[in-house]
């Protein structure tokens, strides 16, 4: 096939299955449409027509996960670039069209035309090899933190029906000695028989700090109820079986927040992002993944409106100044900002005095704390520009 253009777009409705790519010329007519298998071999192919079709080929997904990770990478390994286009603006765009169909190919076509009308996407950069494996472990991480909550809630819940005082007692998701006990007891009738020193004994030999001390809290809770509720064994079973899983979950999510430490330790900007008050290595690996490349953010502003750290304004006629909160920007971002913010006020600092200051303003706690990650967010793109670490003392000023 001869090359016919100087320039063509290329739009792809990504999936998991399989991607349908369309293609359309400068003046938005279709010269190339097609559904394509998510398969080595088939993107190979379907690569190689669109090449042949005109000099240079813009490429625009519509997701950049792991459904267009093998897409991606191939475009990549054959010095090809894509841009991401939103599917809330797939969405919007879909309405400038003629018809209401809803089909792949359409939204292939969608997604290349406005990829021809706007020039002002995010590139989408495949990953190194240390920035991916801190995205999987990151999001591996925030799976198992998800499955640790749901089964505190389920582990409250189901006692809650049985033993309501013994619930209570506990702060059971971050008290160990309290789901060590419920390994093994979760009635009052068992708790009473066990006994106060052979509780204090049989705690002590699962290493569980306070033993004395946790078996006193659970036998008041068990002097407090004398009647057996209803479902009492089988409960008694689901709660014990509930409190294993947690304590695993707590093993595994410490071997693992200790391989996140050992990856992110070796990024050479590392020491950096450790560097800012409250910014640890599980924030810091996932400040890597979720800010990107640096480069592609022309200043601090830039990279706190990425956060959705900078208000939008919203003005219509006379109405001006109004700002309104953003809507569009990476949530995961503003998270590692918002709370490595409110972990750094905890310790007395330049931090802590700036949130005392917005508080003095009549700031509430959130509206303090968001003040503190804009700042911070540029402090830190500060930082990673000049290559220096944090330091409470502000540099000296040299001449140009």
């Amino acid at each position: 096939m001869s090359k016919g253009t100087a320039q063509v777009w290329a739009g792809v409705d990504a999936g998991k299955g399989h991607h349908w790519a369309a293609v359309v010329d400068e003046t938005g007519a279709t010269l190339w449409s097609k559904k394509v298998d998510n398969d080595e071999s088939a993107i190979l192919t379907a690569l190689g027509e669109i090449l042949d079709l005109a000099d240079r080929v813009h490429w625009a997904v519509d997701i950049c996960g792991t459904s267009s990770a093998l897409l991606l990478a191939l475009l990549a390994a054959h010095g090809q670039r894509a841009v991401y286009v939103p599917g809330r603006t797939v969405n919007r765009m879909s309405g400038a069209y003629r018809g209401e169909a809803k089909t792949d190919a359409r939204d292939a076509y969608v997604i290349a035309e406005t990829a021809r009308h706007r020039n002002d996407f995010a590139t989408i950069d495949v990953p190194a090899q240390l920035a991916a494996d801190l995205a999987l472990l990151t999001a591996h991480r925030s799976d198992l933190v998800a499955d640790r909550v749901r089964m505190i809630n389920r582990l409250r819940d189901v006692l809650t029906g049985v033993f309501p005082a013994l619930e209570r007692a506990f702060d059971h998701s971050s008290h160990k000695g309290a789901l060590v006990l419920l390994t093994g007891y979760q009635t009052p009738a068992a708790l009473r028989r066990r006994g106060r020193a052979r509780l204090t004994a049989w705690l002590a030999n699962r290493s569980v700090r306070n033993a004395d001390a946790v078996a006193a809290t659970a036998l008041e809770a068990a002097q407090a109820q004398q009647t057996a509720l209803p479902g009492e064994d089988v409960a008694a079973q689901i709660v014990a079986d509930l409190a294993a899983q947690t304590l695993e979950l707590d093993d595994r999510l410490k071997r693992i927040d200790k391989q996140i430490r050992e990856t992110f330790r070796g990024h050479p900007q590392a020491e950096i992002i450790e560097s800012l008050p409250g910014m640890g290595p599980i924030l810091g690996a996932e400040f890597v993944v979720a800010a990107g490349d640096l480069s592609a953010y022309d200043d601090a502003g830039h990279l706190a409106s990425a956060a959705g750290l900078v208000p939008v304004p919203r003005d219509s006629g006379r109405r001006t100044g109004n700002l309104r909160r953003p809507k569009r920007y990476s949530r995961r971002l503003r998270r590692v900002f918002y709370m490595s913010a409110q972990t750094s006020i905890i310790r007395e600092g330049p931090n802590r005095d700036f949130y005392l200051k917005k508080r003095g303003e009549g700031c509430k706690h959130v509206q303090a704390v968001i003040a503190l990650a804009r700042r911070r967010a540029s402090v830190l793109w500060a930082l990673l520009r000049d290559g220096r670490v944090f330091t409470s003392v502000p540099p000296v000023t040299q001449a140009a």
